[in-house]
């Protein structure tokens, strides 16, 4: 075999060994991730009924203590409902000044675009709003 075809074949195995390493890697963080070896141990509860049963679980919490648990995690997701309700013109007035700034330096057609995404920016804020109650 001459000098350039052992040039050759010796890429060639490079290759085919950076590839096989390569898969080998993969193989072993998706078998990694898929076992959970990679994951948490816990994830964070997604609801008030997953926190509530995580607390009682976890403090292992009587009947009576996680009613009184219940009730104040209740009153306190009602203050914080009052306070996003008194809070909120507070922040739509700069919002709505800064969007009339931008409407201001667009062109008629830039405008209609602009309020497209207004409105679509605000059915979203209003529906994660809904999901926070």
């Amino acid at each position: 075999m001459n000098p350039q075809g052992r040039t050759t074949l010796k890429v060639w195995v490079v290759l085919v060994v950076v590839f096989l390493l390569g898969g080998i890697t993969g193989g072993a963080f998706v078998g990694g991730y898929v076992t959970g070896f990679y994951r948490p141990a816990s994830r964070p509860p997604h609801n008030e009924r997953d926190r509530e049963e995580k607390l009682r679980r976890d403090l292992s919490l009587t009947d009576e203590q996680m009613k009184s648990v219940s009730t104040i995690l209740d009153d306190t997701k009602n203050e914080y409902k009052a306070l996003r309700q008194e809070l909120k013109p507070r922040f739509d007035e700069p919002r709505q000044k800064a969007r009339g700034k931008i409407r201001a330096l667009l062109t008629s057609e830039q405008q209609q675009k602009f309020d497209a995404m207004v409105a679509e920016k605000d059915a979203q804020r209003e529906g994660d709003q809904k999901k926070q109650r």
